[in-house]
């Protein structure tokens, strides 16, 4: 199975969620909202997962080795780390909301 696209949609600037992301397998299966989480001084991520009891949370979708685990993780980091600035500066310009028009 070959990771043929990694799309960060959201970045953070603050807390341990850095980023979103949305991952496609051989062009043929997407998996959303994996989370791209720094913590301990390190980066990782966390897969896609639903709430079944009061703190306890299932992965909904997830590798089940860990060498596609690496494989996933490494390709989810480096894409985050390559989109984020634009990322972040898109999210800075739409907070700051419209830019004012130009006096003549």
């Amino acid at each position: 199975m070959e990771i043929t696209g990694v799309k960060i949609r959201k970045a953070f600037e603050d807390g341990t969620m850095r980023a979103i992301a949305s991952v496609t397998l051989d062009e043929q299966v997407a998996i959303h909202d994996i989370k791209v989480i720094y913590a301990g001084e390190r980066y990782f991520i966390v897969m896609p997962s639903r709430k079944v009891a009061e703190n306890s949370f299932r992965d909904i979708v997830h590798p089940i080795n860990s060498d596609f685990r690496a494989k996933l993780e490494k390709a989810v980091i480096d894409a985050y780390f390559e989109q984020k600035d634009a990322l972040l500066e898109e999210a800075r310009r739409e907070a700051a909301g419209p830019a004012a028009p130009d006096a003549e």
